[in-house]
């Protein structure tokens, strides 16, 4: 056996309410190293899951804006022309 138990002995645990989930694969399961969910709130977890997608998104679009210039080019001209800004 594992040094930690047999998984099929904690059916009281509330980490199984997130088994089924998208994501989970074996042999590790339902990973959660910080314990975010160890109580088991389905809305909880439904709400930082959703989080965690925007804000990858919001990191690839920014990823996105910081190469593209670099790739295509700039536009010509000054970003404040008053102050003489390029």
């Amino acid at each position: 056996g594992s040094a930690w138990g047999d998984w099929a002995l904690y059916a009281d645990s509330p980490l199984r309410a997130f088994e089924n989930e998208l994501g989970v694969q074996a042999p590790v399961g339902f990973w959660d190293p910080v314990g975010l969910s160890k109580d088991g709130n389905v809305e909880t977890f439904k709400r930082r899951r959703a989080t965690e997608i925007k804000h990858g998104r919001i990191s690839m679009l920014a990823t996105m804006g910081y190469i593209t210039p670099e790739v295509t080019g700039k536009f010509p001209g000054y970003l404040s022309p008053s102050t003489e800004l390029k």
